[in-house]
């Protein structure tokens, strides 16, 4: 890293269906963030398409790359760094991206960022919101991962609960496809929620009133499989989908609010109004957010999430985790090996 300040580093993400550039400054200034979504090419098959994603990731990153770096107005002598998504996600797609960053790092001779798909949704908040201070209470709420963490630093993370099954947004994304309501199956949910009546269908609320944090979704997504097959048939008209999608979220959120008053207790606070923090694509749903908002004042905490831009896959995100890692020397080596599985807390496994 040059000795100038703020660092400017270029973020890559490829670790599922968004292939995503961006050029952040150590200043928290996203200078250029274009994201090229695959909906399309997925649509057909209702959901993702692993080596159609690795595909479309090889074929069109170059391109965002260089659009990325025109729209900031630099070229890529002015770089200090190259973040790219080591994993988790769909291997192809996170070699790729992989490989792209330890290119262009080996080329123009700058130190190269493995990271943590989740620990870019870990520290989005800080690129926001410059008084976030650690430690914070983290849900970590998206399509692969559900998970309740006290964020204690960069790259120090204990993990107070995660889903036995399903992660949330599986869920959401699996009753939208049930529904005939498409892909992508969590904003759909949301969507047709809106006009529904949460109360019509009485769903179960897995886990609610148990001690813990850990999760659970896949009966709630059963039943809501029952409810729809109980309806007469062809029965399943626009009023039921949005009243099903109601009274599916609202036992989501009542699932993940009952989770978080668990973690607030257990989290050991250093201050007197601690952070708690939601991220991660379903942390974009308006009701899970309101919700979500009013406990952390009930339990005496701050509520702070990302905008929804910075909580579904960007690269943003993954620009600013390298900046937090580069300013504290935790750089990687070229020969470092994409993982498709890797947990943010070690010691949980």
């Amino acid at each position: 890293m040059s000795d100038r300040a703020p660092p400017i580093v270029l973020g890559i993400e490829t670790s599922c269906d968004e292939t995503a550039a961006a050029i952040v400054t150590g200043d928290r200034i996203v200078l250029a963030e274009p994201v090229l979504s695959q909906i399309e090419e997925h649509q057909a098959y209702g959901g993702v398409v692993p080596e159609i994603a690795a595909r479309a990731h090889l074929e069109h990153l170059p391109g965002l790359i260089a659009r990325a770096i025109r729209e900031a107005g630099i070229v890529f002598d002015a770089l200090d760094a190259v973040a790219g998504t080591g994993g988790p996600g769909l291997i192809g797609g996170v070699h790729v991206g992989v490989m792209t960053a330890k290119a262009i790092a080996s080329v123009h001779d700058l130190p190269f960022l493995a990271i943590n798909h989740l620990e870019g949704h870990a520290l989005s908040v800080r690129l926001v919101d410059e008084d976030v201070a650690f430690p914070y209470l983290l849900l970590l709420v998206s399509g692969g991962h559900c998970q309740l963490l006290s964020v204690d630093g960069v790259g120090r993370y204990r993990r107070l609960g995660t889903t036995l099954d399903d992660a949330a947004g599986e869920c959401f994304d699996k009753v939208a496809k049930m529904l005939g309501l498409g892909f992508p199956g969590g904003p759909a949910v949301e969507r047709a929620a809106k006009t529904g009546d949460s109360a019509r269908f009485e769903l179960p609320r897995p886990m609610r009133g148990r001690a813990g944090c850990d999760f659970s979704f896949s009966g709630l997504k059963t039943a809501v499989r029952l409810a729809g097959e109980a309806l007469p048939p062809g029965a399943l008209g626009e009023k039921d989908v949005a009243d099903l999608c109601a009274s599916f979220q609202a036992a989501a959120v009542d699932v993940m609010a009952d989770r978080c008053a668990n973690a607030m207790k257990m989290f050991e606070a250093k201050s007197e109004r601690p952070a708690f923090v939601a991220a991660g694509g379903v942390a974009a749903n308006a009701a899970v957010r309101l919700r979500l908002e009013e406990l952390a004042g009930e339990n005496g905490f701050r509520f702070l999430a990302p905008p929804p831009r910075l909580c579904t896959d960007n690269a943003a995100m993954i620009a600013w985790a390298g900046i937090e890692r580069l300013k504290l020397g935790l750089t990687d080596s070229l020969d470092f090996k994409p993982r498709p599985r890797w947990p943010l807390d070690a010691a949980a496994g």
